[in-house]
């Protein structure tokens, strides 16, 4: 199919909400059980630094805005209430140049909203999915669709995205799955791993998939794209990335952070998002996965996942300024 004949270069499907960024005062921080834990001291007032809400954010609609900063055409697939937080996410995609073709507005349902609390870098996300009825919306040629976190009553709907590629050989898929898409496993999911283009998940999550305790990530890259998909693609946080197509591994170290990050929100939606979007471009998988962690570092230098997002003019010159040994090895 030629280039001219796609409507949209990047089409995401996935739930979409606001976040409303709580910073915490006073608050105590220990580990537990090999983990950190926050705690708050119940039924007292707890004071907070600030509060800032984001709209239009989500995996989806975060990786829909990260394509279109970078010059492609890009709609979201996504389910609002038809309230006043529903016209804010709208009005946000639109001001981001992301379509909203595909967007469909609920009476009696209300828009999803998640409350962050922030504590230094990190976050701790109290998340409530409503439960919208998915439908997958008549579609034109698409050259790249993104699919990543929806409900837990969206099994069938998955079904339908699965028979919808079958019938649309043309389109691309890249997989980034949330964390209910991990919990249902493999097999119910089989038709869509063994039809992505491109599969993203951290190192935590293919040991879940694989349902493995292995720590090598050659091996679990080898796990991963066993199940399907042509790349399988495993980020490490400030140990990077890795990809793997069947016959080279490639490692991608992180760009180095000009400060502190500020908010680690969004960093693995612009990792993921600006990788798709340069394979849509017709780079070669190593010259994407140099300028993915580009975007993630500029990310994570502010509240939210989608303010920090650059357009492909700045991110090349963010790749025309990185240290000498910031550069794709390949590994095997």
């Amino acid at each position: 199919m030629g280039e001219e004949n796609y409507k949209y270069d990047f089409v995401s499907i996935g739930d979409i909400t606001i976040d409303c960024f709580i910073k915490l005062e006073e608050f105590s921080v220990h580990a537990d059980r090999g983990k950190k834990e926050i705690c708050l001291d119940f039924g007292e007032k707890i004071p907070y630094t600030e509060a800032v809400e984001i709209p239009a954010v989500g995996n989806s609609p975060n990786a829909s805005v990260s394509a279109s900063k970078l010059g492609l055409k890009s709609a979201v697939v996504t389910n609002l209430g038809r309230d006043m937080n529903g016209e804010k996410c709208l009005n946000s995609l639109k001001k981001d140049g992301v379509s909203v073709e595909f967007v469909r507005k609920h009476a009696g349902i209300k828009t999803n909203y998640h409350y962050v609390l922030r504590y230094e870098e990190e976050r701790t996300i109290l998340i409530k999915h409503e439960k919208y009825p998915y439908e997958l919306p008549e579609m034109p040629a698409i050259k790249w669709l993104y699919l990543s976190s929806l409900g837990e009553n969206s099994l069938p709907y998955h079904q339908k995205i699965a028979q919808w590629l079958g019938e649309h050989p043309e389109t691309r898929l890249s997989f980034q799955p949330g964390t209910f898409q991990i919990e249902l496993g493999f097999e119910k999911l089989k038709p869509l791993y063994e039809a992505a283009g491109l599969f993203f998940c951290n190192k935590e999550e293919a040991r879940k998939i694989l349902k493995t305790k292995e720590d090598d990530v050659k091996k679990l890259l080898k796990g991963i794209r066993g199940l399907g998909p042509k790349i399988a693609v495993i980020t490490d946080g400030a140990n990077g990335a890795s990809t793997y197509d069947g016959k080279e591994m490639w490692h991608m170290p992180m760009y180095p952070d000009p400060a502190p990050p500020v908010d680690r929100t969004g960093a693995g939606d612009s990792f993921s998002s600006t990788l798709t979007s340069f394979l849509a471009k017709g780079l070669p998988v190593q010259e994407a996965l140099r300028r993915a962690p580009i975007n993630s570092m500029s990310v994570v230098q502010y509240i939210g996942a989608q303010e920090g997002l650059l357009s492909k003019k700045k991110l090349e010159q963010f790749l025309e300024n990185a240290p000498a040994d910031y550069k794709a090895i390949k590994i095997a």
